[in-house]
């Protein structure tokens, strides 16, 4: 066997990225209301750090900070002004040569002698334009045009230093006098600083140079590099990502696990109340829980355990001194039977405010995450249940669970149409009819927009700390249209200013239900709290 070992380039598979801690860290940047793609150039930029990663991977922006920091320390005390006196030197060499040709060939004022002292009186100042002057020039003296030619070689590098050297002047103002070429040096590793910090500014991380990067940054940056080169294909090798008609796209997989993420958030500071069937005093479908059993006692179902009741016969026959024999003689008081639970299924309506002030005080991602935990919690405990997502602005509109992950609220429509919101969950429950029905109102302002008929109206409130009169009124009205449905409305109002503690306490007041004031980083315990709590009254 022949082992070989070579420097590590990032092809070896030396490390993992986690991916699911890798989508944990993206959903803190979705919650804030950006897109997928925004969150992944953000996660990027920012970097971030995983359990059970030795290091922390460096963003983006770090990266360029040093290259930039680099940059400034190389150029710090430096100065090129005397940089171009050995070409500029080596330029009036060549044309004393010919001129001192020109002298002895034509004599002084000759026609091709007043020519040539014309254009080399008129030399531009910097020195690649001063060469450019005599690219066309017709020498007489073959040694000073073999010289000319050479020093034609390096007329791009003393047009790109003497540009470097314009751009850079304020940093350049240093002691230290390097030679040409100590400054073309200085500036071709610059300039890859500069092309690296290109790459990074551009995403265009499969560009970057790993052996340049190892050596400017050390090991850690260029495994942060290879790390965050290679998140989006992590990610969708894990079932997170994929392609879909407008781009990359969250997968299923991952929508479910942000519901996991932001329920795991919201429970970490509950109390009290846990998952399971809504159990009710009201007459329901009767469930049989296989894992609980007792007693028979008479009018209750009698949904047999057998093996329970043949095993409570032959514990009494041994009790009474008695042989067991076959068949078993069972007596009533043997009987087992498996425990029942009466359940009944809810219809819930999640009305999430996306005007443009919930933008504000961390409104809206403690908002986004309680409907990201609240879709989650009903879809896998809760499968009976009815749920639905109703988002309200100017306007009203029914939310996918799909597009639930990249939700923000609205730039383009700010105003509060909460009665358009009650209409759009009024029009739900009646097509999804059930004995529960319910309405959660996540909001942090009273009504601004209303329809009359089909007529859209919003309305500003009248004056500081006012009321918008119409708008409250007709969203008032939608609220008896709610409450004589049946259904309950539930308020948690994320700001505590007097014009929408008055409104919503009109609200409750009409419709019974209930209304909370919250902070945002209370208001995932209160709203799953109340919902498990209105749902758990078991029957003796």
């Amino acid at each position: 066997m022949r082992i070989r070992y070579s420097t590590w380039d990032g092809t070896q598979h030396g490390f993992t990225l986690d991916a699911e801690e890798a989508l944990d860290e993206l959903s803190r940047y979705l919650m804030e209301g950006l897109d997928l793609e925004q969150s992944l150039d953000w996660m990027k930029a920012q970097g971030f750090e995983l359990a059970g990663m030795e290091f922390r991977v460096m963003g983006l922006e770090e990266l360029l900070a040093q290259l930039r920091q680099q940059a400034r320390d190389m150029m710090s005390g430096q100065n090129f002004d005397r940089a171009f006196e050995e070409p500029e030197q080596r330029l009036k060499q060549i044309l004393d040569r010919e001129q001192g040709s020109l002298e002895r060939q034509y004599g002084l004022e000759s026609e091709r002698w007043n020519e040539f002292r014309e254009r080399r009186d008129r030399l531009p100042p910097r020195l690649s334009q001063a060469i450019e002057r005599f690219r066309d020039y017709a020498w007489t003296d073959p040694e000073a045009a073999s010289e000319f030619e050479e020093l034609l070689k390096a007329f791009e590098d003393i047009r790109d230093l003497e540009n470097f050297h314009s751009r850079n002047r304020r940093l350049l103002n240093g002691s230290e006098s390097p030679s040409f070429e100590e400054a073309l040096e200085l500036m071709r590793r610059i300039e890859a600083l500069s092309q690296m910090a290109r790459n990074l500014l551009e995403g265009r991380l499969e560009d970057l140079d790993l052996e340049q990067a190892r050596e400017l940054f050390g090991e850690e940056a260029v495994q942060s590099i290879l790390i965050l080169r290679d998140l989006e294909g992590a990610l969708g090798r894990a079932g997170y990502l994929r392609s879909g008609e407008a781009g990359i796209e969250l997968t299923p997989r991952a929508i479910r696990r942000l519901g996991e993420l932001a329920l795991d958030d919201i429970y970490s500071s509950l109390r009290r109340g846990t998952p399971g069937s809504h159990e009710t005093s009201q007459v329901g479908t009767a469930l049989v829980t296989p894992e609980r059993t007792r007693p028979y006692a008479f009018g209750a179902p009698a949904h047999l355990d057998a093996v329970g009741t043949v095993r409570n016969a032959l514990r009494r026959s041994l009790q009474e001194g008695n042989e067991p024999e076959v068949p078993v003689a069972l007596a009533p008081r043997d009987l087992e039977v498996f425990d029942t639970e009466y359940t009944t299924d809810t219809t819930t309506v999640l009305l999430l405010d996306m005007s443009w002030s919930m933008s504000w005080a961390g409104r809206w991602p403690a908002a986004k995450r309680v409907a990201v935990a609240l879709d989650h919690l009903i879809r896998t405990r809760y499968p009976r249940d009815r749920f639905f997502m109703v988002g309200f602005y100017t306007r009203a509109r029914e939310l996918a669970v799909r597009e639930l992950p990249e939700l923000s609220w609205n730039m383009t429509d700010p105003f509060t149409n909460l009665q358009d919101g009650l209409r759009l969950a009024r029009r739900l429950i009646d097509r999804n009819p059930s004995p529960n029905s319910q309405i959660i109102v996540i909001t942090d302002g009273q009504p601004t927009a209303y329809f009359v008929g089909q007529e859209l109206r919003v309305e500003w409130p009248s004056g500081f700390g006012g009321i918008s009169p119409r708008a409250t009124h007709e969203t008032l009205r939608e609220v008896r249209r709610v409450t004589q449905q049946g259904a309950t409305i539930n308020t948690f109002m994320l700001d505590d200013s007097p014009e929408l503690l008055r409104f919503v306490e009109s609200m409750t007041r009409i419709n019974k239900g209930r209304a909370f004031y919250t902070s945002p980083n209370q208001l995932g315990e209160y709203i799953m709290v109340d919902y498990m709590n209105r749902k758990r009254r078991k029957i003796q």
